[in-house]
């Protein structure tokens, strides 16, 4: 085992430009934990936040950005029963994705699906995590339940609108272009709403109301969620690309009984992360195992240009996941 690796740290907050090529120490697995050498690193909305100053890691993180990658066990730490060196596993992690190696705990790694390349699986943990916990955890879509996600193009978004799909729920989403409406659709959506020329309020009402919206957009769209929604239909919001604070009318909360709700991923426990693994390996994993679903891959950048891959994701030009390529 070296005692250095390659790595990009922020080097200040800013814009993708800070990101650099650094050299730091290999990490030791702790108790409970696991060093995976890592063989490409997914790349997340939370890491350019992360860079931009607005989203800090927990005290006991990394400062090194990346929350997900997949890769080889190169060793355990003390109480590790479930892997061994030379396992070949993706991993949702604290940070510390930008790198060559990467500690976590052994309860967040995951196997690689059968027949799944290293690239491809470094694509799942953190979206699958963020889907699974919200859509069928908190959210508890059932199945011909209408379900509206927006951004469908993303990453979040290409893994729910599958995710959804396969457990039998109707499946809605906005996109904006035809082109990535197209994509939506044939990933399971039965319809894509292109959002710069349509409104979705207006699609969700005709059809019903949606039993389930999740969101990562905020600002105005919290308001029309909510005009959106079939009476007890629930909102689940997971970030706020255009705000977090805006004026509401709580009476229709209360009139239609809807439930509003979100969560965020990266500050739950431990046992909590452990929990949605577990579920994760029960129900989705055989669907991935099966071929049934697949991370949607956009692009792939070397580990030297990440910030040419924080541009890529901020320009939200992109369809699907982008990682970044460690050895």
């Amino acid at each position: 085992m070296p005692k250095t690796m390659q790595a990009v740290e922020i080097t200040t907050a800013g814009g993708p430009e800070v990101l650099q090529i650094c050299n730091r120490n290999v990490p030791v697995a702790g108790q409970g934990e696991i060093l995976i050498r890592l063989d490409y690193a997914g790349v997340n909305r939370p890491d350019a936040l992360q860079r931009a100053g607005s989203y800090a890691p927990p005290p006991t993180a990394s400062d090194l950005p990346g929350l997900e990658g997949a890769g080889e066990v190169m060793a355990i730490g003390a109480g590790v029963t479930e892997w061994a060196v030379g396992d070949s596993v993706c991993a949702l992690l604290p940070g510390g994705g930008y790198a060559e190696y990467v500690t976590c705990p052994a309860t967040h790694a995951l196997p690689v699906p059968d027949g799944m390349s290293m690239k491809m699986a470094a694509c799942l943990p953190e979206t699958f995590f963020t889907v699974w916990s919200n859509v069928f955890m908190r959210g508890a879509l059932q199945a011909g339940e209408r379900f509206l996600v927006h951004g469908g193009s993303s990453g979040i978004g290409t893994t729910a609108i599958q995710l959804a799909n396969a457990f039998g729920a109707r499946v809605f989403t906005t996109a904006g272009s035809d082109e990535k409406c197209e994509v939506c659709t044939g990933l399971g959506a039965e319809r894509a709403i292109n959002y710069r020329n349509e409104d979705f309020v207006a699609v969700l009402r005709e059809a019903g109301g949606a039993d389930l919206i999740l969101d990562m957009v905020g600002g105005d769209y919290i308001a029309r969620n909510i005009k959106s929604l079939a009476t007890e239909g629930r909102l689940v919001q997971i970030a706020f690309l255009q705000g977090a604070k805006v004026e509401l009318n709580f009476a229709q909360i209360m009139m239609r009984r809807l439930t509003v709700t979100g969560s965020t991923l990266r500050p739950q426990s431990d046992l909590a992360k452990a929990r949605i693994a577990d579920q994760l390996r029960a129900q989705v994993w055989p669907l991935l195992d099966s071929g049934q679903v697949a991370p949607v891959m956009d692009s792939e950048f070397a580990l030297a240009d990440a910030a040419k891959a924080h541009e890529r994701i901020e320009s939200s030009e992109h369809i699907g996941k982008i990682v970044l390529k460690v050895r």
